[in-house]
């Protein structure tokens, strides 16, 4: 067995736990599963697998797209052909951090934690749990998903999983294994590693 295979064994034994154990905190349920960016389709299979047995168990998983939502949220503001013509004129490091402004500023409403928190109100915490998938979108620096984590205490109790492609050294994340995309730990989720 994988050390991915058992990440994703420790993770549905936590899911399926009464009370669940994937975090400390009520006001933050939420985890991250890392795996390592060379193994994204061991992990597609990994999480099929495991989403047939969680469905098994009379658990709902719903897939949520954090590329989905970055593009969403960049459309609502001034659409995404404005990122478009800025990063023609201005080059992509304008361009990239215009988006995260996009994403960050709370008084645009549409932010990346307010557009997840949108789509997980949806839900129901005692019979669904959220993936949250297709990550690597924030990359190379759109967004960071410490702060995603951060900035969803307190809004929302369903489960979260988000599936993090980067490698770690035990207590630093890097993310899609880009230099400059070291994040430390969030210790108040759990990292399933």
């Amino acid at each position: 067995m994988s050390s991915l295979d058992q990440r994703l064994d420790e993770l549905q034994n936590d899911l399926l736990a009464t009370p669940m154990k994937i975090g400390a905190y009520a006001d933050l349920p939420f985890a991250l599963l890392q795996y390592e960016p060379n193994q994204e389709w061991a992990m597609r299979r990994g999480v099929g697998l495991l989403v047939n047995r969680l469905n098994a168990a009379g658990k709902n998983v719903h897939f949520i797209s954090v590329a989905e939502l970055l593009w969403q949220s960049a459309e609502r503001i001034e659409g995404v052909e404005s990122l478009f013509r800025l990063e023609k004129k201005r080059g992509f490091d304008m361009a990239q951090e215009q988006f995260l402004t996009y994403l960050s500023d709370e008084e645009l409403e549409s932010t990346l934690p307010q557009l997840l928190a949108e789509r997980l109100s949806l839900l129901d915490p005692v019979h669904d749990i959220a993936f949250l998938v297709r990550t690597a979108a924030m990359a190379p620096a759109i967004y960071h998903a410490s702060t995603l984590l951060d900035s969803m205490k307190g809004r929302s109790a369903v489960p979260t999983i988000l599936f993090y492609p980067g490698t770690t050294d035990g207590s630093d994340l890097l993310f899609m294994e880009l230099k400059n995309r070291h994040t430390s730990r969030n210790y108040r989720v759990k990292l399933y590693s």
